[in-house]
C-alpha cells in the first residue's frame, strides 16, 4: 500500500508523456499530411500547365506549317506562349522531312547534349513522337549558362498527315519558378534532381530548415529520371497544440512536485502522529498511575476533564463529571456554601501555593478531605482558558496526623504525670503545711468557743489565716490539676512571664527539696504570645527539672537556675540556664532522639517532647554552652504565629 501512490504517480507521468507524445505525433502527421496535399497540389499544378502548353502548341502548329512567312497574329500567339511564366525560353517547329522550318526566338540553341547537334532538336524525340503521334517530353540537358532544359515534341497533323513537329524548350529554373505561387514558395523548398540525385534546378539557393519533413516524387512529365524534392523551411509553430503540451508538461511538474512535497509533508505527519500517540499513551499511562486527582474547568466552572484517579476518588465516572457546572454531586451538602465561597475564590485568582483543604463526599456518602491546588490554564493561543487542578487525598493522612496528635497529646499528658509523679512527695509536703495551718488554726477557735472567751478580732483574723491557707492548697492542687489534665490544645495570647511565674510555683517546693535557688530575670511589657499556656508550662518545668539534674554534683552554693526572658527580631525568648556539667559531643549528637537520656531512671522523652511543642507553637529549642560551665536552653516563639 506504501509503494501505491508512487505507482500511480508513475502512471500518471507515462500517461502525460503519452500525451505529450502523441499530440507532438499528430500534429507532425498534420504538417506532413498538409505538406502531402501540397506537393499533390503542386504536381496538378504542374502538369495542368504543362498540358494547357501542348494543346496550345498544338493548335499553334498548323499556322506555322502553313507558309514561308508567319501572319501577326501567329507571331502574337507565339510571344505569349514564350511568356516567362508558361517556362518556355524557345518554340521551334520541324518539318516531317527533319528540316527545321523556323524558331522563334530565332538565336540557335546553347547546346543540345546528347540529343543532337547545336540548334538540331533532339532526333529520338523526334522520331518516338513521329512513331507515338502523340507528345514526347525528351530528358534535361545542360546549357552553355549553367541552367537544365528539356524538350516537349508535339506532332501536327493535318487530314491525317504528319506537317511537322513543334519542339518547346523548357527552362526548368523558369518552369520551377515562374509556377509556383508566392505561398508555396514561403513554405517549401523546391529542387530539380537528376537520375544520379543531382541538384539540376531549384526554387531557392536556401538551405531547408526542416530537412526532416521534406517528401520526393516523380517529375514526370517531363520524365527521364527527374523528382521533385520539396522540404519545409521552417516548422510551422502551431501554438495550441504546443501550449497545450507545455500547460501538460508544466502540470505534470507541479501535480509530480505537489505529490513529493505531499508525501514529504505526509511522512512528517505521520511521524509527528506517531509520536502524539507515544506520547499520548506515555502521558495516559501515567496519569492513569497516579495517585493524584486532576480535573480541569473552564472559565464558567464546567468540567471539562477529570482522569481516572479522581474517577477513584469521587466514585463517579468521567462521563457523569464532564459538563457538569457547580454545585458538584461530589460536594458535601454539610458544607456547601463554604464550598461554594471556596470555588468562587479559586475562580477568582487561583489556590494558595500550599493548596486549600476542602471535604468532598464520595458517591457512597463517605468522607473525603481533600488539598486542591489549582493553576491557569493557559490554550495554544495564550489566552487564559480555566484552571487545572490537583485533588490529593487526605483523608487518610489527616487521620495519621490526627492519631499522631492524640499520641503525642496522651505522651505529653503522660509526661506531665509522670513528673507529677517524681514531685509527689513534695507536693504532699506542700499541701500538709496549709491543711496542718488550718487543723491548727480549727483547733484554736474550737478551744476558744468551749472556753467561752469569745474575742471577736482574734477569731477574725484566725479564720482570715485559714482562708490564705485553703487558697494556698487550692492553688497547688489547681496548678496541679491544670498540668496533668487531657485537653486540646487552645492557642491563645498569653503573657509568657505570668506562665513562667506559675510554672516556678509549680516546681518551686521541689527546687528546695533539692537545694536548688530558682532565679528569675523577666523583661518587662513583652508582647502576647499565641500559646498553649499548660504546654509552654511543660517546657518550662521540664528544662528546670533537667537543670536541677545536671547540678547534682554542683555545690550547693551555685545550683542556681536561671530563667529570663528578652525581646529579639520579633521573637520571646526564653532562656534556662545551669551550672551543671555540660553536655559533651557525643550527647549533644543525640539529645532531642526519643527514648535517648542520660538518666537511670529517666524515659528520654522529655526534650524530645519540649522540640515538638516548640515546633507546634512554630518557634525552635535550641541548647548552647554556658560561658563560665553549664548548659543555656533557648526556646524562641514569634509573636505572631506564622500562617498555616
Amino acid at each position: 500500500m506504501q509503494q501505491l501512490p508512487y505507482l500511480t504517480l508513475g502512471l500518471f507521468v507515462v500517461a502525460i508523456a503519452a500525451l505529450v507524445w502523441l499530440t507532438r505525433a499528430h500534429d507532425t502527421d498534420e504538417q506532413r499530411t498538409t505538406l502531402i496535399n501540397d506537393v499533390l497540389w503542386m504536381e496538378q499544378n504542374l502538369r495542368f500547365h504543362l498540358d494547357r502548353n501542348e494543346i496550345h502548341l498544338q493548335q499553334i502548329g498548323p499556322e506555322l506549317f502553313a507558309g514561308q512567312t508567319l501572319g501577326a497574329p501567329t507571331e502574337a500567339r507565339l510571344s505569349s506562349l514564350l511568356n516567362q511564366e508558361r517556362g518556355l525560353v524557345q518554340i521551334i517547329w520541324v518539318r516531317a522531312d527533319g528540316r527545321i522550318a523556323g524558331a522563334l526566338p530565332p538565336t540557335p540553341r546553347p547546346h543540345a547534349g546528347d540529343e543532337g547537334s547545336a540548334g538540331v532538336p533532339g532526333e529520338p524525340s523526334l522520331k518516338l513522337a513521329h512513331a507515338l503521334g502523340r507528345p514526347v517530353y525528351g530528358p534535361a540537358y545542360p546549357t552553355t549558362n549553367g541552367a537544365h532544359h528539356f524538350e516537349v515534341h508535339v506532332p501536327v497533323w493535318s487530314n491525317e498527315a504528319l506537317l511537322g513537329v513543334v519542339v518547346g524548350v523548357y527552362s526548368l529554373s523558369d518552369l520551377v519558378v515562374r509556377e509556383l505561387p508566392w505561398w508555396f514558395s514561403e513554405r517549401y523548398r523546391v529542387a530539380v534532381l537528376d537520375a544520379d540525385d543531382r541538384e539540376i534546378a531549384a526554387k531557392s539557393k536556401v538551405a531547408p530548415v526542416s530537412a526532416w519533413l521534406a517528401y520526393t516524387m516523380p517529375f514526370d512529365p517531363p520524365g527521364h529520371g527527374l523528382t521533385l524534392q520539396i522540404t519545409a523551411y521552417k516548422y510551422e509553430t502551431r501554438w495550441i497544440p504546443l501550449l497545450l503540451g507545455a500547460s501538460l508538461v508544466l502540470l505534470a511538474g507541479i501535480i509530480i512536485w505537489s505529490v513529493i512535497q505531499l508525501r514529504r509533508e505526509l511522512a512528517r505527519r505521520q511521524q509527528a502522529e506517531a509520536a502524539l500517540r507515544a506520547e499520548s499513551a506515555f502521558r495516559k499511562a501515567m496519569e492513569d498511575s497516579l495517585i493524584t486527582g486532576m480535573r480541569a474547568r473552564d472559565l464558567d466552572g464546567r468540567l471539562t476533564y477529570v482522569n481516572s484517579a479522581f474517577c477513584r476518588m469521587t466514585g463517579y465516572e468521567a462521563d457523569e463529571l464532564v459538563g457538569l457546572k457547580p454545585p458538584m454531586p461530589y460536594w458535601d451538602p454539610e458544607h456547601l456554601e463554604e464550598t461554594f465561597e471556596l470555588h468562587r475564590e479559586i475562580m477568582s485568582g487561583g489556590s494558595s501555593p500550599q493548596g486549600t483543604e476542602v471535604r468532598l463526599r464520595r458517591k457512597n456518602g463517605d468522607i473525603l478531605d481533600a488539598l486542591v491546588l489549582e493553576a491557569p490554564l493557559i490554550d495554544p493561543q495564550g489566552r487564559h482558558a480555566g484552571w487545572m487542578g490537583s485533588v490529593l487525598d487526605i483523608t487518610e493522612q489527616k487521620r495519621t496526623l490526627e492519631h499522631a496528635r492524640q499520641q503525642e497529646e496522651q505522651l505529653q499528658q503522660s509526661s506531665r504525670l509522670i513528673t507529677m509523679g517524681e514531685m509527689a512527695s513534695t507536693l504532699a509536703h506542700e499541701l500538709n503545711q496549709p491543711l496542718a495551718a488550718i487543723a491548727s488554726y480549727n483547733s484554736g477557735c474550737i478551744n476558744r468557743l468551749e472556753s467561752g472567751q469569745l474575742d471577736r478580732d482574734e477569731l477574725r483574723d484566725i479564720h482570715e489565716r485559714i482562708a490564705r491557707q485553703a487558697r494556698r492548697a487550692g492553688d497547688i492542687i489547681r496548678r496541679v490539676h491544670d498540668f496533668v489534665r487531657r485537653s486540646e490544645p487552645r492557642l491563645e495570647a498569653l503573657d509568657l512571664n505570668a506562665v513562667i511565674r506559675d510554672a516556678v510555683a509549680l516546681i518551686e517546693a521541689d527546687a528546695r527539696k533539692r537545694g536548688t535557688q530558682i532565679a528569675s530575670s523577666l523583661a518587662r511589657k513583652l508582647p502576647p504570645v499565641a500559646a498553649d499556656a499548660v504546654m509552654i508550662e511543660q517546657i518550662i518545668i521540664n528544662l528546670v527539672r533537667n537543670a536541677m539534674d545536671a547540678m547534682h554534683d554542683t555545690p550547693a552554693a551555685q545550683r542556681q537556675a536561671l530563667i529570663s526572658t528578652a525581646l529579639k527580631d520579633r521573637q520571646v525568648i526564653i532562656s534556662v540556664a545551669d551550672r551543671g556539667t555540660g553536655i559533651d559531643a557525643a550527647t549533644a549528637a543525640r539529645l532531642f532522639e526519643p527514648f535517648f537520656t542520660t538518666k537511670n531512671a529517666g524515659m528520654g522523652m522529655g526534650l524530645n517532647i519540649c522540640r515538638s511543642i516548640a515546633e507546634l507553637h512554630h518557634g525552635r529549642l535550641t541548647f548552647e554552652a554556658r560561658p563560665g560551665g553549664g548548659t543555656i536552653f533557648t526556646l524562641s516563639l514569634p509573636v505572631e504565629p506564622d500562617p498555616a
